[in-house]
């Protein structure tokens, strides 16, 4: 049989764990397998995997050198096929329909702040996916946990990034953004010059959750007035789920244990605000944010504010968790013209200039 691209299998079940929120020591096991096979010739891959001496590869255990021995025998490797077969269920056809419109994905991470995976990987996932474009938001200086970037830094990345975009695959783009803190006073944490110059900015609130009510709401009307801040990001801060004690995942920062209630503030203030200065509301599809709550993406429809269905990815798999915000945008009844990511990248840019 003709031996299959053991790597790229590799890869894919890699992915295929992320997209099911696995363990992070999981995903990591099969990705340093494909980087330590990826870095010798083909042929030495084959000798080792026929003298059974595959594990001496350091990042290469039993169960990935089982793996690249079946892709080079020619076989679909079985725990590729039983993570194939036992992935998630359809979407209903106004879920499906929400998802094949839309075009790319406004809030992402990389290892540059609290990612597990390098900026190519991250593209090249959203490639894979038919994304058109991929918005890089890593974080900001105040949010030192997930390594935030400074200005030098930020200034560093889209540089980068501007080198990727030359080298990526026709009609797909990277662009720049970041995913800024709202500070306690309302202000954004990073550099105004900067955030002009982004294609696409997030605000989000990450400290002083259970700020009292009015105190929360004038923070978050100050963000919404900054004619920067394109989109506010998982708005009530709320985990309605989490992982087990000791297990973590990309962009759990290793200490997300237990379930956290939502901010409080003046939503029908708030979201008439976003909707009078043409502000998104995110609808943030990560399985244990679920947020805004369906009421809020009710209240924010009613309102007239538009939406942007993101994943907040911090691993490559989980890129394709927009089909739980579309569940759940589709649910409320939210129609494709309301959600930015529906359009192309260039309507999307021009719309966040327009509005800086």
């Amino acid at each position: 049989m003709t031996a299959r691209d053991p790597i790229a299998d590799l890869r894919r079940i890699a992915f295929l764990l992320e997209r099911a929120n696995e363990a992070t020591y999981r995903v990591r096991a099969f990705r340093s397998a494909a980087k330590a096979v990826a870095a010798l010739p083909t042929a030495e891959v084959a000798e080792l995997a026929r003298a059974g001496k595959l594990t001496d590869l350091s990042g290469v255990g039993a169960v990935t050198a089982r793996c690249v021995a079946e892709s080079l025998a020619g076989e679909e490797p079985v725990y590729l096929r039983r993570l194939a077969a036992t992935e998630g269920t359809d979407l209903d056809a106004e879920a499906a329909a929400l998802r094949t419109a839309l075009r790319g994905d406004c809030h992402t991470h990389s290892d540059w702040s609290d990612g597990g995976s390098p900026i190519e990987e991250m593209a090249l996932a959203a490639v894979e996916l038919g994304h058109e474009y991929l918005v890089l938001t890593d974080h900001s200086p105040r949010l030192k946990v997930a390594r935030g970037l400074t200005a030098d830094r930020l200034r560093r990345q889209l540089e980068q990034v501007a080198q990727l975009n030359e080298a990526l695959p026709p009609g797909f783009r990277i662009l720049t953004g970041i995913e800024v803190d709202i500070l306690a006073d309302g202000t954004l944490d990073q550099d105004e010059e900067l955030l002009a110059q982004l294609d696409v900015v997030v605000g989000s609130v990450h400290s002083n959750l259970s700020d009292e009510r009015g105190r929360m709401t004038r923070r978050m009307l100050t963000a919404v007035a900054n004619p920067h801040l394109d989109i506010l990001g998982h708005c009530t801060g709320r985990m309605v789920s989490t992982r087990p004690a000791g297990v973590t995942g990309p962009g759990d920062r290793g200490h997300r244990r237990r379930a956290r209630g939502e901010s409080d503030f003046d939503a029908d203030a708030v979201f008439a605000a976003c909707a009078e200065r043409g502000v998104v509301v995110e609808i943030n599809s990560r399985p244990e944010r679920q947020d805004p709550p369906k009421r809020l993406i009710r209240r924010a429809l009613e309102a007239g504010c538009r939406f942007a269905i993101n994943t907040d990815a911090h691993a490559p798999g989980q890129l394709d968790w927009q089909r739980f915000g579309c569940e759940r945008a589709a649910r409320c009844g939210v129609p494709a013209d309301r959600v930015v990511n529906t359009w192309p990248a260039q309507r999307l840019v021009a719309w966040a200039a327009s509005r800086s």
